[in-house]
């Protein structure tokens, strides 16, 4: 089991400190609202009473604090804000995926101590949802294919940790959080060789179909060309609802290492994604796919530019 340090309350102290250094400890107000209720009475006291039994429970109330700190919060594992508690608009949003939710709390075990993870969990879910108190309700919610699992919320979600654990984390460590969700199901996929014109022609269908997703509910904001059995397939968004929400909370120092697993999936398919510019720094993201032995690759180099990007030239 990990230590705990309990601070020490042998000193006469007034309760108002006793409550602020519990919530100082874990934020949990509605444990020290409790204690504090408990100790003061529902009905309220007199000053020269209230500082009796301030002392009181200085004195008396230490192991009781004591053990409510210990199996309330610091015991492993602690106490979780639930995520079916969590106060949003569900109709119009949707909650993380539990795969993102796996990934976040596996990296915040890596960087913090047992007794301070639920409340450093606890942060991420909160900023979670004030992200999404004032974010486009348009998006579809769990009808729109785009807001599973590494989707636009899981990006939101990957954010709120940045925000939260800036600090400690990196770059890499976020472009590998969003390799672990996006990349399984490309991983189950590696029978597909874009090399061949068959599996070529199924992925441009495979676009196609995705464009009338995004056509339904003008998230992404998408357009494929022709198919040309001679030529790289080709499509583009002009519009991207998370490049907008980095955007628009000042996090594009983070956008690529969220985009740059596009390259990571097409090299699993046998494929090479050539990209020259996005809709974080440019107006469209596009998209040039190929086989990884065509010779279109020669033309157009790649590179990582200072932001991070993958891109070619």
């Amino acid at each position: 089991m990990s230590q705990v340090v309990i601070p020490d309350v042998s000193q006469p102290i007034c309760l108002e400190q006793l409550r602020k250094t519990l919530s100082d400890i874990m934020g949990l107000n509605q444990i020290t609202n409790l204690v504090y209720a408990s100790v003061s009475g529902a009905d309220g006291l007199s000053r020269r009473s209230d500082t009796q039994k301030e002392k009181l429970a200085v004195r008396h109330g230490a192991e009781t604090v004591k053990l409510l700190l210990y199996t309330t919060i610091f015991k492993e594992g602690g106490k979780q804000m639930k995520d079916r508690k969590l106060q949003f608009d569900r109709k119009n949003h949707v909650l993380y995926s539990k795969p993102c939710k796996k990934e976040i709390r596996a990296k915040i075990a890596l960087h913090y101590p047992a007794a301070e993870r639920e409340a450093t969990w606890e942060k991420v879910q909160r900023q979670y949802i004030d992200f999404l108190s004032d974010w486009r309700t348009d998006l579809g919610g769990k009808k729109n294919f785009h807001n599973g699992v590494g989707g636009t919320y899981d990006c939101i979600a990957i954010m709120s940790y940045y925000v939260v654990c800036k600090a400690v984390t990196s770059f890499r460590e976020i472009e590998e959080m969003e390799e672990n969700l996006i990349l399984p199901i490309f991983r189950k996929l590696r029978f597909v060789d874009c090399n061949k014109p068959f599996w070529r022609k199924l992925m441009y269908k495979a676009f196609v179909r995705a464009k009338c997703g995004c056509d339904k509910w003008h998230d992404y904001e998408m357009s494929v060309a022709p198919y040309d059995k001679d030529k790289p397939i080709y499509y583009e968004f002009t519009s991207c609802p998370a490049a907008e929400f980095a955007i628009r909370h000042g996090l594009t120092d983070i956008m690529p290492a969220l985009c740059n697993v596009d390259y990571a999936s097409m090299e699993l398919l046998r494929a090479r994604l050539v990209r020259t510019t996005t809709c974080v720094d440019g107006c469209r993201c596009d998209y040039t796919i190929c086989g990884d032995k065509d010779p279109y690759l020669k033309e157009h180099p790649e590179y990582r530019d200072k932001a991070g990007f993958r891109k070619n030239k």
